[in-house]
């Protein structure tokens, strides 16, 4: 398939919506599925490693327990990689979803009188309708409203991302982690970065050297092997030898751990979530619009940034992710995961970035992630919690360290000062608002600012 051959009408939409083996699979053949197929599962293989603490967090960031944010990762990957647009994307939790779903559960949860079941229930209502508008969107061709936003943008976008991830995760790093005020494993920061460096400010004084080093060990055993060969586990390895070092000679160094953090990896997977809907108030009414807008609009503006950020960081020269049947994805996502204990997922940046950087080449390292992440949640659990935080962050750090290219930047350095301007303040407000704020502002002020100029050059002319 070409880069201009996605199908213009609703009907052919649907028939490439249902079609498997499109062009997401144009990188394997005859000659190389052997090659691809191992750096796609050792992909998968270090972002299911990396993803299970982090869907942990987020579940329980939430108001949810860990064992859902376990299954919404693998279920969403299974289905966004089955129907989505994007050839690299990892889907699973984001954070840029726990400020809606948190706010759900407060409100409708234990914490307001009410019971973790209906709460659950009216998400996973509202979660459907939702899915339900973002296939509409995608069969009717609302993608092409995402190929407008500007190259400036996405790479203030990418920047503003990888600045995140690193200082969000140098906490973990410096082994000052706090679980309930310094939340933040990916690409959204909870309070905004300002706010995470003031609380790891306030806790300089529990900086554990051995946790500096387990980092800085995994950050160049990542880095270091992967560039003598893609085929080495750099990840993996860096994971093997910190875990090790950690519970031997470095047992009694306060090393935090993610048992320390997230507790037991619990393994009560598949259990069916039923729709159900609050007693019919007006307020009742007013919160599924609410909720519903919400889940829309995260997933598909997160989505489609999260593919195009995939499609540069791998610089994919070949067929671009298709936002229409992205969208389509993204309901199908948002349908199935919270019926089955899940809750509302989309493109995870952090994780796809890994995933990118890992080898990834086609859908099948989304599988592979997803029934590894299973398997290993399931078998390996008391092993999985063993793992240093101080890992997570090393390894987080370096997916951070290979987002930033300086090429993309003087790329949009060319295009003029305005364009340039943009792509800083898109850069800076991602990580000290969030990512809502940040590339939502700077979409208003690009195009407002846009359409005066261009009405200021029609009167000149």
């Amino acid at each position: 398939m070409s880069k201009t051959s996605f199908p213009t009408t609703p009907l052919g939409r649907i028939k490439l919506f249902f079609t498997f083996f499109d062009s997401r699979w144009e990188d394997i053949n005859k000659d190389n599925w052997a090659k691809v197929a191992y750096k796609d599962f050792s992909a998968g293989l270090i972002v299911a490693m990396t993803a299970i603490p982090m869907a942990m967090g987020f579940a329980m960031a939430m108001g949810m327990r860990p064992e859902n944010g376990i299954i919404a990762g693998a279920m969403a990957c299974i289905i966004g990689r089955t129907f989505g647009g994007s050839k690299y994307q990892v889907y699973g939790p984001t954070a840029a979803f726990i400020p809606v779903i948190a706010a759900l559960f407060t409100k409708y949860g234990p914490a307001s009188g009410g019971t973790f079941e209906v709460a659950h229930g009216f998400l996973v209502l509202v979660s459907i309708i939702a899915g339900i508008i973002l296939i509409i969107m995608g069969i009717y061709g609302f993608g092409r409203f995402a190929k407008l936003v500007p190259n400036s943008i996405i790479v203030g976008f990418t920047v503003g991302i990888a600045v995140a991830i690193a200082l969000t995760n140098l906490e973990d790093v410096l082994g000052i982690e706090s679980f309930k005020d310094l939340l933040g494993q990916d690409e959204e920061i909870k309070g905004g970065i300002i706010h995470n460096l003031q609380s790891a400010f306030q806790n300089l004084d529990k900086i554990n050297i051995w946790s500096i080093f387990l980092g800085l060990l995994t950050f160049a055993l990542a880095k270091g092997l992967l560039r003598i060969s893609i085929f080495i586990p750099g990840p993996i390895i860096a994971l093997g030898v910190a875990t090790l070092l950690s519970a031997t000679v470095l047992s009694d160094k306060g090393i935090i751990l993610v048992k320390d953090i997230y507790g037991a990896i619990p393994n009560n997977f598949f259990v069916f979530t039923p729709p159900s809907l609050p007693n019919m108030t007006t307020q009742v009414i007013v919160d599924i619009f609410y909720f519903v807008g919400a889940i829309v609009f995260v997933s598909g503006v997160e989505s489609v940034l999260c593919s195009s950020m995939a499609d540069r960081l791998a610089n994919n020269k070949r067929t671009p992710f298709n936002p229409d049947k992205e969208f389509f994805g993204q309901g199908l996502v948002q349908i199935i995961t919270p019926l089955i204990q899940g809750f509302p997922c989309t493109g995870a940046l952090a994780r796809t970035a890994t995933s990118i950087k890992a080898g990834a080449t086609t859908p099948l390292a989304g599988y592979f992630k997803a029934i590894l992440k299973l398997v290993m949640a399931y078998y390996l659990a008391q092993y999985l919690e063993l793992i240093p935080m101080a890992c997570i962050g090393g390894i987080l750090i370096w997916v951070a360290s290979n987002m930033i290219k300086p090429a993309e930047i003087r790329e949009v350095k060319h295009l003029g000062k305005f364009e340039f301007a943009i792509m800083v303040y898109t850069a800076v407000m991602v990580p000290v608002t969030d990512f809502l704020t940040g590339v939502l502002s700077a979409l208003v002020i690009y195009f407002v600012l846009k359409a005066i100029f261009n009405r200021r050059v029609k009167s000149i002319l």
